[in-house]
């Protein structure tokens, strides 16, 4: 189910490639999933690894360590399934960790594509940006 719910996150850029079979695509996704997976498991020892449900059906993941590097939470990755997308969900999740971030009296921080349409969610939701990397990612921050 983790692939699948990857893949969403995927979906449009593989529409790009029409010169690519759907095997093909199929077999990238499920090698760059791997590759991610196992980064997450190598640099985030101790986060959290959870599937969202809604009424005991898959519809996302979410990814958290809650002591990251000693000093805040950090949202290691958060994927919603397109179909539950826009209803909602993401902000109450992102909700829920600000409560527990202050809870703890700690900031709650994510990397975020430049261009990922969930950015505008992140800044209404009071996250500023702190850093970019390489031009790709913003390091946006909530305390």
């Amino acid at each position: 189910m983790l692939q699948v719910i990857y893949g969403s996150t995927r979906a449009q850029e593989m529409d790009r490639l029409v010169d690519w079979t759907e095997e093909m695509k199929q077999s990238f996704v499920a090698q760059q999933f791997l590759a991610q997976h196992q980064y997450y498991q190598q640099n985030y020892k101790g986060a959290d690894f959870w599937i969202i449900e809604n009424n005991k059906t898959p519809i996302g993941r979410l990814y958290v360590h809650s002591n990251f590097q000693g000093k805040e939470i950090r949202i290691v990755d958060i994927s919603i399934l397109p179909a539950f997308r826009g209803k909602g969900i993401g902000g109450r999740l992102l909700e829920d960790l600000q409560q527990v971030a202050k809870a703890l009296d700690r900031p709650l921080s994510i990397h975020v594509e430049v261009f990922n349409p969930a950015r505008n969610l992140y800044t209404r939701m009071g996250f500023k940006m702190i850093s970019e990397t390489n031009g790709v990612y913003h390091l946006m921050q909530w305390n």
